[in-house]
């Protein structure tokens, strides 16, 4: 017998509502800074069930506080709204009105799930405390956990802890992932010009070629997490682009690489972009070229503090049992903004399975799973109920 049958029971009677919500912001995805329908939706719903609302934060973002009781308590929820530049292929009646952008990451599940449980703890009220409910805009690699707290976010809002959750294919569905400490990786881009000497391709002795030069620094590259870094530490270097020229018979001037690097720890992402930088000179130079690198560190380390995961564990396995709790879920080189806001505050970022054979988040063919709506609306009241239990 778990210890939460009351949320179980309140949310049965507004499941439909909840797919509802769902599938609507499934079908009408907005891309990060533009999530305006999905704003408005949010905060005319936390309005209407009691929420003080304050929206425009970190330009699309949207904070809605309840205060009950007298405790000087205060809890953080956040969920975040942005879609992707996917042309979507799920097949679903839902399936997104907007050209080229689709929810291919579960966020319409992760709004949907906190109003489900912002809807109940208005209704109920079973806190003593402050509640700050954050939905989040601009999650994948546009920085909206960034804008929201050069807004004031922690200021104006201020919290004891924070927490998040996402979605996760691959995990049963419903089942709870916690770990303490390093949880996601940091994510560095760089942006890299090899500038050269153009020329014909029927004369290379009169060039420079920067195409060569990129061609030998990617090969290189693949040498910096083999070779430079402990085999015990996990890092990450990925070229994912390589632009150069656009003709058979031309040396083009320049050549142009996009990076993605990612690692568990501070030392090792400082060894990493040291050992990569110096890469991409030396070998620019051996060919005659300069190189340009422009970098931007996109995420921190995302790192779980210990008495926070430990409560945030303790509450899934009194909502759900043992058997649907793990409490050192691995590590993932996958990134995420909210690793912003832990460094901040204190808290803790968790998984929901999204199921065992459902596909990948970021591909055409997902879907957020419905039936683990009311699962993780539950465990955000849980969660609140037993931060701000009272006295």
């Amino acid at each position: 017998m778990t210890r939460f049958p009351h949320i179980f029971a309140w949310l049965d009677d507004v499941a439909s509502d909840l797919r509802a919500v769902r599938q609507d912001i499934h079908a009408h995805p907005e891309l990060g800074f533009e999530e305006n329908r999905t704003s408005a939706l949010v905060a005319r719903s936390l309005q209407e069930w009691g929420y003080e609302v304050h929206s425009g934060i970190g330009k699309t973002g949207v904070v809605g506080v309840l205060r009950n009781g007298s405790s000087p308590r205060r809890l953080g929820l956040r969920a975040d709204m942005d879609a992707l530049p996917i042309i979507e292929n799920s097949g679903v009646a839902y399936s997104s009105r907007h050209s080229g952008c689709m929810h291919a990451c579960g966020h319409d599940g992760h709004t949907a799930m906190l109003l489900g449980a912002a809807r109940y703890l208005a209704a109920t009220r079973q806190f003593d405390g402050t509640l700050t409910l954050i939905f989040q805009p601009a999650e994948e690699g546009q920085g909206g956990a960034e804008a929201m707290l050069a807004d004031g976010l922690l200021e104006r809002f201020p919290c004891d802890a924070l927490f998040g959750m996402h979605n996760m294919p691959g995990l049963p569905a419903g089942h709870l992932g916690f770990r303490e400490g390093p949880m996601m990786a940091s994510q560095d881009l760089l942006t890299v010009t090899l500038e050269g000497v153009g020329g014909h391709g029927s004369m290379p002795h009169l060039t420079v070629d920067p195409l060569v030069a990129a061609a030998s620094v990617v090969m290189a590259l693949q040498t910096v997490v083999a070779r430079n870094i402990d085999a015990q530490e996990a890092a990450v270097v990925t070229v994912g682009a390589l632009q150069a020229g656009e003709a058979a018979n031309v040396i083009p001037q320049q050549a142009l690489l996009r990076l993605s690097l990612r690692a568990l720890n501070a030392p090792v992402r400082e060894q990493m972009l040291e050992r990569v930088r110096a890469i991409i000179h030396t070998q620019a130079q051996s060919f005659g070229c300069s190189a340009s690198i422009e970098h931007r560190p996109a995420y921190p380390v995302l790192v779980n503090s210990p008495e926070q995961t430990e409560f945030a564990r303790q509450v899934g396995v009194a909502l759900l049992g043992e058997q649907a709790v793990d409490g050192n879920t691995r590590k993932l080189m996958g990134s995420e903004d909210f690793a912003w806001m832990l460094q901040s505050c204190p808290g803790s970022y968790l998984f929901i399975g999204n199921g065992l054979s459902r596909p990948m988040v970021h591909n055409p063919g997902y879907d957020f799973n419905d039936d683990i709506l009311l699962t993780g609306a539950a465990y955000w009241a849980a969660l609140a109920e037993s931060w701000l239990e009272p006295a």
